[in-house]
């Protein structure tokens, strides 16, 4: 189901949300930002907490999209 929705998504079928896109931006710039709330260096493990919270904001978002979609499907 997941291959569908973003196939659904590259051929422009669905339109995400722009918050997702954002949030996807935004995850992305601050995995590889050398800018870390928590910094590993100096905190190790705990270090990597914020960077499973963005990626974790952005799964929840993403699944909200993918239900959208289904919605969407089951209404047509």
């Amino acid at each position: 189901m997941w291959w569908r929705f973003l196939r659904a998504v590259k051929r422009r079928e669905h339109r995400v949300a722009p918050t997702t896109w954002v949030a996807a931006i935004a995850a992305v710039v601050y995995t590889f930002a050398p800018i870390d709330l928590i910094p590993e260096l100096l905190l190790g493990p705990l270090g990597l907490a914020d960077d499973i919270g963005v990626w974790g904001i952005l799964a929840v978002l993403f699944a909200r999209e993918q239900r959208r979609w289904q919605s969407e499907l089951a209404s047509h």
